[in-house]
């Protein structure tokens, strides 16, 4: 993909959000043209998103449009008029455990949003459609570390089954209408301008304000933590190398997830490392000075005991995998956390 001529144009779907905000950031000071667009849902504190797209916007590179995904039209009309080269689908209704709340959010932004975002990108007919999946589908699977070519079909909550969902969607607008399409199941993300319903957030907040922290499992949890920036770094590579159609690949890689019917393919991103949730919360604490008050949990509906990720494919395609280890990412986060609240 080259273009050396005019910046590559990339349309952004959440934006507003956590890994949005930072990939629009990366490929703004790489002088592209990025157009954000974002529901500003209140699932969580909507002033943090505007702060977001306030820094994004002080970029003359970058535009936004304020819809949900459900809003066809506005989807469409933005679409057609930023005229993207390359589609980054983030937005979704995140989070496993409000999946057990309020299903039907699902189903509404990540099912009928994504749909809406195929048919976009078909329209536009851009050069790559990037989206994100998660672990989450990896279900029940046991074998570990997970593998894009393992199966993937016992999803354990509503969430994860309808992130399954616009992988198959996907596969099958990529088959029809020849449409590169790379899905990439991210791990346990955390970082500066995280969500405040994940954990990192989540204990932060609450051993600051001496406050007791809920720790799932007790604490017999492992989670391949990624680090917000790797990640970026590991989409901002896959821009560049969509999917070959059928029978023009040039030569085969080890692990390859690429459909023999689709230029269609998952990829993995994660650290290839699992972290016992203890020692997650023993650096945390390191890092605040301060002890935390735990409140041992039996395990929640729908979680999972472990997540570990095989990121080989990403090392073959992009020649990078991430490697930022948790004391780093926690102590950025700490330092970002006490300097936006001002504690």
């Amino acid at each position: 993909m080259t273009h050396a001529q005019s910046p590559l144009r990339v349309f952004i779907t959440g934006s507003a959000g956590f890994i949005g905000f930072h990939l629009a950031q990366r490929l703004l000071q790489e002088g592209m043209r990025v157009h954000g667009f974002d529901g500003m849902t209140d699932y969580y504190d909507v002033t943090l998103k505007q702060r977001r797209h306030e820094i994004l916007a002080q970029s003359a590179q970058f535009s936004a449009s304020c819809a949900m995904l459900q809003d066809n039209t506005a989807l469409e009309g933005a679409v057609k008029q930023f005229a993207p080269d390359v589609i980054v689908h983030l937005a979704a209704q995140a989070g496993v455990r409000h999946s057990l709340e309020n299903p039907r959010a699902y189903v509404d932004s990540n099912i009928i949003g994504t749909f809406n975002i195929l048919e976009a990108a078909r329209q536009a007919q851009v050069a790559h459609l990037l989206m994100a999946s998660t672990s989450s589908v990896y279900g029940a699977n046991t074998q570990m570390p997970f593998a894009e070519t393992d199966k993937a079909d016992t999803p354990l909550t509503i969430y994860a089954a309808t992130k399954k969902a616009t992988e198959a969607m996907g596969h099958s607008h990529a088959h029809i209408w020849n449409i590169p399409v790379t899905m990439f199941r991210f791990f346990t993300v955390y970082g500066p301008w995280g969500r405040p319903d994940m954990a990192l957030f989540k204990f932060t907040k609450a051993i600051l304000d001496g406050k007791p922290i809920d720790i799932y499992n007790n604490g017999e949890m492992y989670r391949d933590f990624t680090y917000v920036d790797d990640l970026v770094t590991a989409i901002r590579l896959l821009i560049d190398v969509p999917p070959p159609a059928p029978g023009h690949q040039s030569k085969p890689l080890k692990g390859d997830s690429l459909s023999p019917a689709a230029p269609f393919r998952v990829v993995n991103i994660g650290n290839s490392d699992k972290v016992r949730l203890l020692d997650f919360v023993a650096t945390l604490e390191a890092k605040l000075g301060l002890t935390a008050q735990r409140n041992y949990m039996p395990m929640q509906t729908g979680d999972v005991p472990a997540t570990w990720a095989n990121a080989d494919l990403l090392r073959s395609l992009t020649g990078y995998a991430p490697q930022t280890r948790i004391h780093d990412g926690i102590g950025a986060f700490v330092d970002w956390y006490r300097d936006y609240y001002q504690v």
